[in-house]
Parts: C-alpha cells; structure tokens; sequence
C-alpha cells in the first residue's frame, strides 16, 4: 500500500508539471560550480542533529551556508522514516511520507511544499559529491520540530510520530489527573469486599487448584496455567455451590489468561472491569483468592511497579498471595477489577507478587468477541495417554521433554543424563542428575520444591506405567581432584586417573499406587 501512495504521488508532482526539465546551467559540472560561491559563507562550527533525541550519523558533517543548515539528503529522510527518490535527469529530490510531500531541485530556490511552490532561503546543492538539502525545511514539511541549542551547537528535531506520542502522553496524564480529582471518595477495604467477594471463584482442577473472576452469566477469567494441563475443572463460588467447567473459551499464553465456560450459569454479576492505564505506582489495591485452597481470602497493599514484557503489561505488588492465588481477582480503590494476582517470589520478606493487568484482560475479551470459538473444550494435552509397551528410550524422551526442569523459588534446576532401565523384577528405574551448582547453593532452600516435583513425576509416570513400580533418582554427581571425607558407603570412589567421585541421591521416589518421596537437603 505505501509503495501504491508513493507512485501516486509521484504521478501527480510530474502532472502538475512542477518538476519538467533541468534547470539551466545545471547540467554537467554546473551544480558543483555554483557550489563554490558558496562556500565562503559556510559557518566554521559544525552542528550536531539529534532525531528524538538519537544522535545522527552524519558523513559529510552539516554545514551553514549563508544560516541555513544542510545536511546530506538521505540521512534525513530515512531518520524522518520518509521515503525519497532521485530524478538524476532533472536532478530532482522528491520525499514522501504519509500523504506529505517535498520537492528540491540542485540549485533552485524553488521548492514544492505539498503540492504549493515556495521559496529558499539556500537551494539544495552538491557539495564535495554529497546531495545535501536544508535541514529545517525538509523537517517541517515532514511534520517534524526543529529546535536550535546554539549554545550547545545541536539541532533537535522531534519527528511526527513522537510529537503524536507526546499528545497521546500528555492526554493519558491529563485523564489520569482528571480521575484522581474525580475520585475524591474512594471505597474502603469492607466496601471493596462486599461489591466483588461473591463474583471470586476458586477453580479446582485434576491437576492443580486455582482462583478466577465471574465476567459473565457462565464464564470465568483465570490465569492460563491453572488449566492449561486441566482434562476437568469445578468452580466453587462463595457461598459453597459448585458448578462444573464445560472448557476453554479462548486464552492468551503469553499474558497467562484464560476464559472458561461453566455448563450452567452461575447466577452472580459479573465484576467490572477499569482502567489500567490509570493505574500508578503506590496506588492502594485490594486482592481477593484462595491461598493454599483457603477460599476467598482477602489481602491489601500497593502497586509496587508497572512492567512491560513483551507487550504484556504487569503490576508488581505488595500484596500478600500464595500458591492458589493464581487467577483471583486484584482490585482498585473504585472496586474495579484492575488485574489478575498470577505469580510471586517464595522466601522473601520484599513482598515480590505479580498480577496480569487489565490491558490483557481487556485485548483477550476483545480477541474472543472478534473470533468466537467454534467449540469450547478442554486443551488436548501434548503428553501422551500411556507409556505402557514404550521402549525404555521412548520413556528416556518424554523424561528429556517434560521433566528435564524443576521451577523452585530459587529459579530453575536444570536436570540431565536421563537413563531408563528395567531390573529383574519389573521395576522400572529412572536416573538423572541434577545441576551440582545449583544444588549446592539453593538445595536446602528449594528441598519442597524438589519434593512437590517428585511427588508430580511419581504421580504421572503411574498414570503412564500403572503396571510397572516405578524408581526416580536424581542424583548429585560432581567429579574432584582430592578423596572426599565425610560421606556414605559408596558414595565416594575413585576414577582411577587421580580423581574421585562423589555421586549420592537427592531426590528418591518409589512406588506404584503409594509413593515414598524422599529429598536429601
């Protein structure tokens, strides 16, 4: 489509006739003649042009011929994001940006300013091989703002996309200013609760419990990893009913959203939904969820900071939130739903919690109304039904895939060397060994962690293998150029070059429908 506008635009400049033939006496060594005149007049201080505040690279230097300022033809117009185009038969310059338009011609002070003719102070010129053409000129045609620093020697210009961004900046603060004196009488905490505790649901899956958000008479907004490995799910509101979830309606992986849909309606209003753009750092927020599967708990604090990742916006905050939190509800002082508590920092005294804020919430709506689901179901899960009769290399892969990291508070504990074997008694054995680094500096502090993935890994590979016994150990495995003291039978020995090895289990599960978890911290 630009390519489309630029050709029209320049059909129309030829049509109008405003640029016909060259100009006489510039043809061969012409221009450069008429250049030379000049050139007594350029200023000894070179500038510096600034586009939005990045330096330009300029080669040659500007240069001022009689107090105007030239600079070289097609670095301006790319900074300006301007497409331009050299007629070297009229040797003419026409630029052109969103409907704007330029036309130069060497060593006329004839211009053509959007489809008007103007006049020059200073013509367009070759100096020294280089096409330059008047800075401030170019600039204003294109939208731009120019600012002269004599002091400091350096021409700033400010593009039309910035001057837009800055009225679109300055609006949203004249707005968030306009509320804050509109919202003279905020809600108390009590308030708060009374409007939005009955639209909280906590979400119970076969993998995992949860928190959500009533947004409609069957439909129910949560964090998307609450259900993203769900088969089934059952929503308990406030008052103890229950009602089962029919599906997924639409998520967004990247912000950590997802609407489901209940198979009955629920019977509750839906909450509303504000502003996030009005949202501030400091601002006072309420959060409503179930912790640990205690329903509904209410907590308070601040929004601590405002992030951007990947276009997905989210509020830290100071309220306290823990594993179940996921998907409830954070709330202003307006009682509006303004984010959705998602995640935290474990063993920590800073408070370090995270919600997804409504600028998601509303672009995943939005998305949904747009491109409704053909069916609303579960999402098929990506691991398979039954490891039953798989090879012990086919169990090796799906190890490698799904379980080749722990999440803990402390970060990530990478594992690897899976092996699988199979002992004389039909007990299937799965080995791996874990990060030594991370072992020895968080081992302690992640020992839950460790253990909750185990108990996972134990619970999974039966639903895989319900015939077989299965044995996980992850082991630590760190080679040393000294014989290590103070360790159990076996777990030193000797390499046989001048080295020994220290090889124990961190993390032994056993069992088949029973478990016996065991971490050593």
């Amino acid at each position: 489509m630009k390519s489309r506008n630029k050709k029209g635009m320049l059909a129309a400049v030829l049509a109008a006739g405003l640029v016909l033939a060259p100009l006489p006496g510039l043809t061969g060594g012409s221009a450069a003649a008429a250049a030379k005149p000049a050139a007594a007049a350029i200023g000894k201080t070179a500038y510096q042009v600034y586009v939005d505040g990045r330096k330009l690279a300029l080669s040659p230097p500007p240069v001022t011929l009689s107090g105007t300022t030239l600079v070289p033809m097609r670095a301006i117009f790319k900074a300006l994001q301007a497409d331009v185009t050299w007629e070297p038969s009229t040797k003419t310059i026409i630029g052109i940006k969103d409907g704007m338009s330029v036309t130069l011609q060497l060593g006329s002070k004839k211009a053509v300013k959007n489809g008007k003719a103007v006049l020059l102070a200073v013509p367009a010129q070759q100096l020294n091989g280089t096409t330059m053409v008047p800075l401030r000129f170019v600039s204003e045609t294109l939208g731009a703002e120019v600012a002269v620093d004599a002091a400091s020697h350096a021409i700033r210009i400010t593009s039309e996309e910035a001057l837009e961004q800055q009225e679109i900046d300055k609006l949203a603060e004249e707005q968030r200013r306009q509320q804050q004196d509109d919202d003279k009488e905020k809600l108390s905490v009590r308030q708060i609760v009374d409007e939005n505790d009955a639209k909280v649901v906590m979400i119970t899956t076969d993998t995992a419990q949860g928190s959500g958000v009533i947004i409609g008479s069957d439909r129910i907004l949560t964090n998307f990893h609450v259900v993203q490995d769900a088969a089934s799910a059952t929503v308990t509101l406030e008052d103890g009913t229950t009602a089962d979830v029919k599906g997924i309606v639409g998520y967004d992986k990247d912000s950590d959203l997802a609407v489901l849909q209940t198979k009955k309606p629920l019977g509750v209003d839906p909450v509303k939904i504000g502003e996030s753009e009005l949202v501030g750092k400091g601002d006072h927020v309420v959060a409503i969820g179930s912790p640990l599967g205690i329903q509904n708990t209410v907590s308070e604090g601040i929004v601590s900071n405002i992030q951007s990742d990947g276009g997905a916006q989210t509020f830290q905050i100071s309220v306290p939130i823990d594993h179940g939190s996921s998907g409830g509800g954070l709330f202003n002082d307006d009682g509006e739903l303004i984010g959705l508590t998602s995640s935290g920092v474990d063993d920590t005294h800073a408070d370090l919690n995270f919600a997804v804020s409504a600028e998601s919430i509303q672009l995943l709506l939005q998305d949904i109304a747009s491109n409704p689901p053909s069916s609303v179901a579960f999402l098929p899960s990506d691991k398979p039904s039954t490891l039953a009769g798989a090879t012990n290399d086919e169990i090796k892969a799906f190890m490698d895939k799904e379980y080749s990291t722990i999440e803990t508070s402390e970060g990530t504990a990478k594992l690897s060397d899976f092996q699988v074997t199979r002992d004389d008694q039909g007990w299937v054995v799965i080995t791996a060994v874990i990060d030594p680094a991370f072992y020895m500096v968080y081992g302690h502090k992640a020992s839950d962690d460790l253990r909750y993935w185990a108990i996972d890994a134990g619970v999974e590979l039966h639903k895989l293998l319900p015939d077989n016994v299965i044995q996980l150990n992850v082991y630590y495995d760190q080679t040393f150029s000294f014989q290590p003291r103070g360790f159990g039978p076996g777990e030193v020995t000797a390499n046989g070059d001048g080295t020994w090895r220290i090889r124990y289990p961190v993390i032994q599960v056993q069992g088949k429908e029973k478990f016996n978890v065991q971490v050593r911290d």
